[in-house]
């Protein structure tokens, strides 16, 4: 949806579905680096942006890409029209930027069905309690499309500027190859882990409603990639790679060894949804243990105040924030069965001789922090030795 030519190329593809006798609900996002643009004119007029309004900002992205689509199709002859969230009832809860789709009203959709018309829907947006519009974060629209094939009961197909789903990122590494499936849980590991592609809560909800989602290019006809349950065919020990720029570290030196003390920061924390991934403790020492953790880029505003308000709690705790990060991680089901996997990638990234900041895992990934600067060789070592 970046420019006139790429719009109209869309509504040609919907166009080729609809005659094949397919009823179409399109869900699409804003044009190209729109929100972007409107993310720095917000705060090159306010540097600390109400979030309410914020959301009333970045809501109109997608409502100036329906209502283009909406007019393309009408161009070519086809009845079409277009929704924001709010108008087809997409109810919404949580934290502005933020938000969680509770449920969606299909009265309009349907009705608009019936009368043979193509349904365009904004992404990216909802309604809330209060009836203020809300986001639900970056990709959202890919969330806002699973919910509505899961309320419709219908196949989701998922068209965006890359042509499926890679193992790792093509642009780091040119021979990435392209995978043809990958399954609900290693595309929720690598979607919350940083990798681009789909939106976490999107993977969620297809996993929860067991519905499959197909993912391709908008612009090439090719092949993409699905997401579904699988059924045993997942059998290489490394599925991807995610790759996270936009993490920053948070060490935390001298904290009162009390389990209290601990869980009320987090909790603050929770109460800002600033969303905490690696979490890493020392063992106590004269009664203070020392803590890190790993939290989105994005909150540096929220979390700097929490910060403050600890340290001036505890006056002995040293804080440091390290930007210069990147999180690395693998993810594959074959963990569950194959042995030695972590070695092999702790071996490949201490061939490298950089630091290991922070290490977690699971079932199925394997996560570190690494400087910044050591990331492309690590991505592309790892690549090479998992055959990504």
């Amino acid at each position: 949806m970046g420019s006139i030519e790429r719009i109209q190329n869309v509504a040609r593809r919907v166009i080729a579905k609809k005659e094949k006798g397919n009823r179409m609900v399109v869900v699409v996002s804003a044009m190209g680096k729109k929100t972007d643009e409107l993310v720095k004119m917000a705060y090159e007029i306010n540097e600390h942006p109400p979030k309410r309004e914020l959301d009333m900002l970045l809501a109109t992205g997608e409502q100036v890409s329906i209502s283009m689509l909406s007019m393309a199709l009408d161009e070519m002859g086809y009845d079409a029209i277009s929704f924001t969230g709010p108008q087809i009832g997409v109810r919404t809860m949580g934290h502005h930027g933020k938000s969680r789709i509770m449920d969606i009203d299909r009265t309009k959709i349907d009705e608009a069905l019936d009368e043979g018309k193509i349904v365009i829907v904004a992404g990216f947006q909802g309604v809330n309690e209060n009836d203020d519009i809300t986001t639900l974060g970056r990709g959202g629209s890919d969330t806002s499309a699973v919910a509505l094939s899961c309320v419709l009961e219908c196949p989701c197909e998922i068209y965006t500027d890359v042509d499926g789903i890679y193992g790792v990122d093509p642009r780091i590494v040119p021979n990435a190859k392209k995978l043809d499936f990958v399954s609900f849980d290693e595309m929720l590991e690598m979607a919350s882990l940083g990798a681009g592609v789909m939106h976490t809560r999107a993977i969620e909800l297809g996993s929860k409603y067991d519905a499959n989602i197909y993912v391709a290019s908008s612009i090439n006809e090719v092949p993409g990639t699905l997401i579904h349950r699988g059924k045993g065919e997942f059998t290489k020990e490394i599925t991807g790679m995610a790759i996270d720029h936009d993490e920053l570290m948070v060490s935390l030196k001298n904290v009162p060894f009390d389990m209290n003390v601990t869980a009320q920061f987090f909790s603050t924390l929770a109460k800002e949804s600033i969303n905490i991934d690696m979490i890493s403790q020392a063992s106590p020492v004269s009664g203070a243990i020392n803590i890190s953790f790993s939290a989105p880029a994005e909150d540096l505003p929220e979390l700097t105040l929490i910060l403050d308000a600890f340290k001036e709690t505890y006056p002995q705790v040293e804080i440091e924030v390290d930007q210069d990060v990147t999180k690395l991680s693998v993810v594959g089901i074959g963990m569950r069965s194959e042995c030695g996997v972590a070695a092999k990638f702790f071996k490949v990234l201490s061939d490298l001789d950089f630091p290991i900041l922070m290490i977690t895992t699971s079932e199925i990934r394997i996560s570190c922090m690494i400087p910044v600067s050591a990331e492309k060789r690590a991505v592309q070592a790892t690549a090479e030795a998992f055959d990504l």
